[in-house]
């Protein structure tokens, strides 16, 4: 009997985790192939939602997705480990040794073989080589990332309630590299949290005088992928809030005391956040040969399909997809990789059949800013009345509805509405800010 077809997708984050779903319950329940999601991680967390698990606003534990449990469920293999190589001559990846927290061997190297390989491992915070930002700088790009800056920012209001002398001046203070959207949403997230937390009993902290929120943007304009007008909108609320938004201002070095801007401005912060640019993961720069970019993302076709090697896709962050005849690439963004998700499951369901893959493209449905508790601003756009700029509620109800589709992804709308409902239930009972 022939063996089945082996797809194994490489990265656990929105793309490849719908991907595995969507072709377990396809081809994986009748047995026409076998799909195995490889992970360094044991939980997925949607990545949008990062910035609010390090506000201390929601409980990784309470969203958090169980690979093992999706895959029993959906009719696929999870596989925990790290990516460190791969052989296109025999079509196997290379996996690392997996350690426990003190250094023992729990799962020794390991190589898989597959028919079909799919990238999709997301993307880093790009530090652009600058002096410190390793060393000084909190990044939020995963899960344990997250929690270790909202457990930061804890200790230091705990320490700065106890110490039985005054706040010197940038003890408290967060300082956050890049307005993009991640920058500009935990900003107005953490304006809320230093609130409540003061308000949970460190009453010796005055939110308003001992806490300073910087934003710094290298360009003229926060968020500036998105419309002007959403970028406005956004930068009124931010100076509403109280948060200092630096525009113009290259960071060139960040110190343990603050950050250097080639202005030679100075900006004190205890506690310094990057948040500027993106690349893919070191481990893909020319991988086995495959064409890379400068910031190591995996170029591939329209049909997602790797320059140099029809059996291996990209999707998602870290891969390098043409958009359009001027030389543009496919923004690093939720809604395409959501939509090259999609388009990549009808191509390997064509690909069993020995038919051509799918050319994906790019369909822009707007840009949503939640800022907390206290605004949404966005655009929609499409149809015949092209970009429509939304905010307040309507705006934070579109935007609770983009995590909804991806939930029922991934469990079906049943039991995504049945997550929403005992959500909206435990926000009686719990409190609304992680203080742990």
């Amino acid at each position: 009997m022939a063996q089945a077809h082996h797809i194994i997708i490489v990265g656990g984050g929105a793309a490849g985790l719908e991907l595995a779903t969507r072709l377990g319950n396809k081809l994986g329940k009748k047995h026409l192939a076998d799909i195995t999601l490889i992970d360094s991680s044991r939980t997925h967390i949607w990545k949008p939602l990062l910035h609010e698990i390090a506000a201390g606003t929601l409980d990784s534990s309470e969203d958090e997705l169980e690979y093992l449990a999706q895959a029993r469920w959906n009719h696929f293999r999870y596989r925990l480990g790290r990516v460190v190589g791969l052989d296109r001559e025999r079509k196997e990846v290379l996996l690392a040794p997996t350690l426990s927290d003190e250094g023992e061997e729990i799962i020794p190297e390991r190589r898989f073989g597959y028919d079909t390989l799919v990238f999709a491992v997301g993307s880093l915070s790009n530090d652009f080589g600058i002096p410190g930002v390793q060393e000084h700088c909190l990044f939020l790009d995963s899960t344990e990332q997250a929690e270790r800056f909202q457990k930061n920012l804890l200790n230091s209001m705990l320490r700065a309630h106890t110490q039985g002398r005054p706040i010197k001046q940038g003890q408290l203070d967060v300082a956050i590299v890049g307005a993009g959207a991640t920058g500009v949403e935990l900003a107005a997230q953490l304006h809320h949290v230093t609130r409540l937390v003061s308000a949970y009993g460190l009453d010796t902290i005055d939110p308003a005088e001992d806490i300073r929120l910087h934003v710094i943007e290298a360009g003229p304009n926060i968020l500036p992928a998105l419309p002007p007008r959403l970028s406005n909108a956004a930068m009124h609320e931010l100076h509403r809030l109280g948060v200092t938004v630096h525009v113009n201002q290259r960071v060139v070095e960040i110190q343990e005391d603050g950050i250097v801007t080639a202005a030679g401005v100075t900006i004190p912060a205890a506690i310094k956040v990057w948040a500027a640019g993106i690349k893919a993961p070191e481990f893909l720069k020319n991988i086995a040969g495959l064409e890379t970019n400068r910031v190591d993302q995996l170029v591939v076709k329209r049909n997602l399909q790797c320059t140099r090697d029809e059996n291996i896709f990209a999707i998602g962050d870290c891969a390098a997809c043409p958009m359009d005849e001027l030389g543009n690439n496919v923004p690093p963004r939720a809604q395409a990789a959501h939509q090259q998700a999609s388009t990549l499951f009808k191509t390997l369901a064509r690909r069993l059949k020995g038919k051509p893959p799918l050319d994906y493209t790019y369909r822009d449905f707007g840009s949503l800013v939640a800022m907390g508790r206290y605004s949404t601003v966005g655009n929609l756009m499409g149809g015949l009345a092209g970009s429509m700029m939304i905010s307040g509620f309507i705006a934070r109800f579109v935007y609770l509805a983009l995590y909804k589709v991806h939930q029922a992804a991934l469990y079906g709308w049943p039991r995504a509405l049945l997550i929403t409902l005992l959500h909206f239930l435990r926000k009686g009972i719990d409190p609304q800010v992680k203080l742990h």
